[in-house]
């Protein structure tokens, strides 16, 4: 039975750093709204100078959204906590309504933290919702595409954006429980009609595990959770250290691979450590099909090719194994703002006061016109990933036989980690880590629990 004495608000938030306060999302659900008081309650005891603001984020899907907000305003008025409003605008897709408006919530959120200096975001996902997330990932046929990954179900820590940390401090604990708590509390919350609408597919998982009938397979899915989640950090430990053991980078937007990485023993290890380098390569959000990468590695082991895999160009030579992104699909010519994301690889940092540059990608001609290191990579290896790498239109078509480097005064291309860029779950860490050292992207803000183990 939760309660509300000392012990509890230790055990649910003494691993978390909130010495830059905590932005806590609240629908006005049960969930987090128990979070919001649980939270205040702690903060009261052990850090009363940290910030605390709550926002609520109406997507305006269906009625009585705007009144569920103003109730939370009302409540947070009455604790003495910071509360805002913040609302999805523009319109809506026909499909993936639910992760569109995930996407948008995280999206608020972020904004809310960055414009008070807070660079953290408290959510109030209880094991109820690591169950249904995992059935679902199970049901849906996830679990075979992506060798299991998706079983871990949600981080406890989720970086958004590799900047701002979302953390789940309620896994652990039952809906059930928080609802007794608030009733203890005096205290009410609002029923989102479609929490029950089995047209949704959360829904229908939600109704199998009501009731005693309900509960083994909800214990079983939570163990099922806590094992995978632990295959997947280890897994990814070692594909880290086979990144940083075989891994190099001999020009911008080229990975060079050791041959040694294809007989290193762990063969789940490395094409897990391959699929990571592909995306970030090609500049995708998620990594490519498990299938077609054990296909592609097993054709690498059979001797020299040239293949392409997720846009990215994989080429074995005497030299070494060469992962750049491929020329076709890269971006036409456009005017970029500052802080955009260009082509999924690189982040565009503005230094001309001026506003916005057109930027193109260098292209092959262009390319040809640099002067490279003639070492042990073959220069056409070195041009080929420079021709793909974002440079001013104006270097791109200027004359002459040597154009401006793909950077240049007027902007900076930094490096990205793709598949990790807008979520990376703690679970990824120490890969993350071992790409973002490899290609040169910004290090990881520091991970804000403490005695936690991922990565």
């Amino acid at each position: 039975m939760l309660d509300t004495e000392p012990d509890l608000s230790t055990r649910l938030f003494s691993h978390i750093d909130f010495s830059n306060g905590a932005v806590a999302a609240v629908s006005g659900g049960s969930d987090s709204t128990a979070l919001l008081l649980l939270l205040k309650q702690h903060l009261d005891k052990t850090a009363p100078s940290a910030r605390l603001l709550a926002v609520t984020v109406d997507h305006g899907l269906r009625q009585g959204s705007a009144d569920e907000a103003r109730a939370v305003a009302k409540l947070c008025a009455e604790r003495g906590i910071a509360h805002r409003v913040l609302a999805w605008s523009g319109e809506k897709p026909s499909t993936g309504l639910p992760a569109a408006a995930r996407e948008a919530r995280y999206r608020l959120l972020a904004s809310a933290a960055r414009a008070e200096g807070i660079g953290l975001i408290v959510t109030g996902h209880t094991s109820d919702d690591q169950a249904e997330t995992v059935l679902m990932r199970r049901d849906r046929g996830d679990a075979a595409r992506e060798a299991g990954r998706g079983l871990a179900g949600m981080a406890p820590a989720t970086l958004h954006e590799w900047r701002d940390w979302i953390v789940r401090p309620l896994l652990g604990i039952r809906r059930s429980a928080l609802r007794d708590f608030l009733r203890r509390q005096q205290v009410g919350w609002a029923e989102d009609p479609t929490n029950a609408d089995e047209a949704f597919e959360r829904p229908r998982i939600r109704a199998t595990l009501a009731g005693e009938a309900g509960a083994q397979r909800m214990t079983d899915a939570l163990a099922l959770a806590a094992q995978e989640a632990d295959a997947r950090t280890r897994l990814g430990a070692e594909a880290a250290c086979l990144i940083e053991r075989f891994a190099s980078q001999p020009a911008s937007g080229l990975i060079r691979l050791d041959p040694a990485l294809l007989s290193a023993g762990d063969d789940r290890a490395a094409v897990y450590a391959l699929r990571i380098l592909l995306a970030t390569s090609g500049g995708i959000a998620f990594l490519p099909d498990q299938a077609r990468s054990e296909a592609l590695f097993a054709r690498l082991k059979a001797g020299f090719l040239c293949a392409t895999l997720s846009r990215t160009v994989v080429d074995f030579r005497r030299a070494g194994i060469f992962l750049r992104r491929e020329m076709r699909g890269l971006p036409a010519a456009a005017a970029e703002v500052d802080a955009a994301i260009w082509d999924g690889r690189r982040q565009i940092t503005l230094n001309d006061a001026n506003g916005a540059l057109l930027i193109a990608p260098l292209g092959v001609v262009a390319a040809k016109r640099l002067a490279v290191d003639r070492g042990k990579t073959p220069p056409s290896l070195m041009r080929g990933a420079l021709a793909a790498e974002p440079a001013l239109l104006q270097a791109v078509e200027k004359a002459g036989p040597a154009p401006d480097r793909p950077t240049s005064q007027a902007f900076a291309a930094s490096p990205v980690v793709a598949p990790f860029a807008r979520f990376l779950p703690s679970f990824d860490l120490a890969p993350a880590r071992a790409v973002a050292g490899l290609i040169g992207a910004a290090p990881l803000p520091a991970l804000p629990l403490r005695g936690h183990s991922a990565g």
